[in-house]
């Protein structure tokens, strides 16, 4: 077995993650940049903001290895017409770091962030990744090689059942409720609270001139959660509301790629599952009733490894050795 190092690079909009791999899977490095959502921030923020993660991983690993592939798993990359842009400023990248880089056309591997969510959470091409964090997105592949992405607009068209749609809806309700036009909730009380508001038309203040943006919205997110668990209705709406949509938007994925019959396993990423009360329970229930073969699962391993097992792939046919992920 030849030995060889790849890197995989998962990149978006909060931050970048780099990992440095060899041939059995291993992880000899990791390093963290900066966003690196060329479409958001701009080519150059992008550019930095990798090249700052790769060294870094590079720099902890000690290994002197040459790397014979890479896979970049960037946000903002969905469409054929983003490839070559990353190519362009992937080239800037490889030439301003002083490794030795062996790299053949066919590894290197320009995909979205949702591929590699997809292969680190289950360790495999073949199933779905149901992700919810500021924002939401369900992907999915078969066994074929087909896939599917539902949702994934954004907070301003979509991202139903994310992490920034349940807070708002929380606010919104809350705020319903203090004007009169809605059934009382404990969501305004508890919301003024946590804030340290004395009234919760301080609501202004904070979203409106502290400039909140969807990331610090999403985060009141657990506050919906911990107001629902109490039994508040308005609350518990809120959160069934984001399971059902979640639980629709996989649906449309496994009726387009899997069978009936089928196995496969669905992997739940993101903050929103790991800070709601029971809402992955919630969402098995609604998969498994109509598709029994499916197994929900938590994620095995983060989404930069999934971009480094997608390069050690790349380069299987090249180095001839059989990837096999730990």
């Amino acid at each position: 077995m030849k030995k060889v190092n790849v890197l995989g690079v998962d990149g978006g909009g909060t931050k970048t993650e780099a990992v440095l791999m060899d041939e059995n899977c291993q992880i000899l490095g990791s390093g963290k940049g900066g966003p690196s959502n060329y479409q958001s921030l701009g080519i150059e923020v992008a550019k930095n903001s990798i090249q700052t993660a790769i060294t870094e991983a590079v720099i902890n690993s000690k290994s002197h290895q040459p790397i014979a592939g890479i896979c970049l798993g960037l946000a903002g990359v969905g469409r054929p017409e983003d490839v070559p842009v990353v190519e362009d400023f992937l080239k800037e990248i490889i030439a301003s770091i002083p490794l030795k880089w062996v790299l053949w056309p066919e590894s290197i591997v320009i995909c979205s962030d949702s591929a590699i969510a997809l292969v680190g959470g289950i360790g495999d091409a073949v199933g779905i990744a149901v992700m919810a964090g500021t924002g939401s997105q369900v992907f999915g592949q078969n066994r074929h090689g087909l896939t599917k992405r539902v949702g994934g607009w954004g907070y301003l068209l979509g991202d139903e059942g994310s992490g920034y749609n349940i807070a708002i809806q929380g606010l919104q309700a809350a705020l319903k409720a203090y004007d009169g036009r809605e059934s009382p909730t404990i969501l305004t009380t508890d919301l003024q609270t946590s804030l340290g508001l004395t009234s919760i038309d301080g609501l202004i203040e904070v979203v409106y001139r502290r400039g909140w943006g969807a990331t610090e919205i999403a985060a009141l997110a657990p506050i919906v959660s911990a107001v629902a668990d109490k039994g508040d209705q308005v609350a518990k709406k809120i959160i069934n509301s984001a399971v059902e949509e979640l639980s629709i938007a996989t649906k449309v994925v496994i009726s387009a790629l899997f069978q009936p019959h089928e196995t496969f396993e669905v992997v739940t990423i993101g903050s929103v599952w790991k800070s709601m009360i029971n809402f992955q329970g919630k969402f098995e229930d609604s998969i498994i009733a109509i598709a029994p073969g499916a197994k929900i699962i938590w994620p095995r391993h983060q989404p930069a490894y999934g971009a480094g097992i997608l390069a050690l792939k790349a380069i299987d046919h090249i180095v001839n050795f059989e990837v096999s992920v730990m």
